[in-house]
């Protein structure tokens, strides 16, 4: 927590100086402070753009602060540790699993250069073939400087851009939509998945957690997809305008890009309700453990589906693929769960009261909190509006969402105590 806030400060400091505005003059520390939050916590949601509002300077200041964010501090220490011939012992190696989201605390060390090896190899290759798609329009220069930004902000999640409309001037490039989602689905994933898909590349040879993250990211991508197809195809302001491939893709863009990337194609305030309440649940899933993606998780929501079927056929052991799934994780997603909805509701609540919502656009505020929260970045247009107390709120709603309600609740938690006391049990009726 330390170390993110450090970060951040120093962040919106240097973000702050008149050297990253175009103008020549400070953005204002507030609004410093939450593009910097929003950087470290690869979150995407803006008050001014940052394409014309902030100088190249202020721009590279945004990626650097985005690729920390993605990768994690404690990799980025690692790194410098092994450059620096320094010896990473037991109570380092602990501190790095509980970071990398790892079961396990053998190979951390190859785990972490492996992570930060897999980032740089697929931000490079979308980068060289990004700049081949777009130095028609702007040179290979500019278009190598556009590709290296938009590659970093897509494979770690956040969902900057340089263009004040996000991606749509591109809504029907094969090449850019499919080079962006590959690069958002892949970092989402976590870097144990994709390193154990290198290393095994055989489905019976996956963990339980690789096999429920990839199923899980197929079944959500896939319903995300055809609902916004089916849901827009008939809305003149977004689809309905499009002809056949394009629909296609911006559906298949838009259906994906909640879970945490906060890139879009087509104007989200221009989609219907249904669409839109669509997107929040999907923000509020977000990506998988160990990714550059926020949410509660998928491995959380399977973990709940399965406790839940289990309950409905009368109880007994959860397991998935074979696998028991123990008591405690089932206590820690039901956790999050709880957690993460008691933040997004209170967030609404205050942004209303804030903002001086009427009752017609709470779907707009419970929109902006939860993609604060899942760190996903889109907005239906509240962001560029709020007020000073409200950008505080979605400054702390972003912190908050990225350190994740179940780390926040430990870092806070006083050291655990066992109770010397066994009470007799009891029953409370349910449902």
């Amino acid at each position: 927590m330390i170390v993110f806030f450090v970060l951040i400060w120093i962040g919106a400091l240097l973000l702050a100086l008149p050297q990253s505005s175009t103008s020549g003059k400070s953005v204002g520390f507030l609004n410093a402070l939450f593009t910097a939050t929003s950087a470290i916590c690869v979150n995407g949601l803006v008050v001014v753009d940052t394409g014309s509002v902030y100088s190249t300077f202020g721009q590279v200041i945004i990626m650097i602060l985005i690729q920390i964010g993605g990768l994690g501090f404690m990799t980025f220490g690692v790194m410098v540790a092994i450059v620096l011939g320094k010896r990473i012992g037991l109570k380092q190696r602990l501190v790095i699993q509980q970071a990398t989201h790892s079961t396990s605390a053998e190979g951390l060390v190859r785990l972490s250069l492996y992570m930060v090896l897999i980032a740089f190899a697929f931000e490079a290759l979308a980068t060289a073939i990004l700049t081949i798609r777009w130095h028609y329009e702007w040179g290979w220069g500019q278009a190598a400087y556009y590709a290296l930004f938009h590659s970093v902000s897509a494979f770690n999640n956040a969902g900057f851009s340089l263009w004040s409309d996000s991606l749509s001037p591109f809504v029907g490039d094969p090449i850019v939509n499919i080079t962006i989602v590959a690069l958002f689905i892949i970092g989402g994933l976590g870097y144990i998945v994709v390193v154990e898909l290198f290393r095994k590349r055989s489905w019976k040879k996956l963990s339980i957690h690789s096999k429920i993250v990839l199923l899980g990211t197929v079944i959500l991508s896939a319903t995300g997809f055809l609902a916004i197809l089916l849901l827009e195809s008939w809305n003149p302001s977004t689809l309905g305008q499009l002809n056949g491939s394009e629909r296609v893709l911006a559906a298949f863009f838009q259906g994906t890009t909640p879970r945490s990337s906060g890139f879009n194609t087509i104007d989200i305030s221009s989609m219907l309700a249904a669409s839109q309440f669509l997107l929040i649940i999907l923000m509020f899933i977000g990506a998988a453990s160990g990714g550059t993606g926020g949410g509660i998780k998928i491995n959380t929501l399977v973990v709940l589906i399965l406790a839940t079927i289990q309950t409905f056929r009368g109880g007994g052991q959860i397991h998935a693929f074979k696998r028991k799934i123990v008591e405690e994780t089932v206590m820690r997603a039901l956790a999050v769960v709880m957690s993460s909805l008691v933040v997004v509701l209170c967030v609404s609540l205050l942004l209303t009261i804030t903002e001086g919502m009427l009752e017609d656009h709470f779907l707009e505020v419970l929109f902006e909190a939860t993609s604060a929260f899942s760190t996903t970045g889109l907005s239906m247009g509240l962001t560029s509006e709020l007020s000073a107390p409200g950008k505080v709120i979605v400054i702390i709603t972003m912190f908050a969402g990225r350190l994740g309600p179940l780390t926040l609740a430990f870092a806070l938690a006083q050291k655990k105590r066992s109770s010397k006391i066994g009470y007799p049990e009891d029953h409370i009726l349910i449902g």
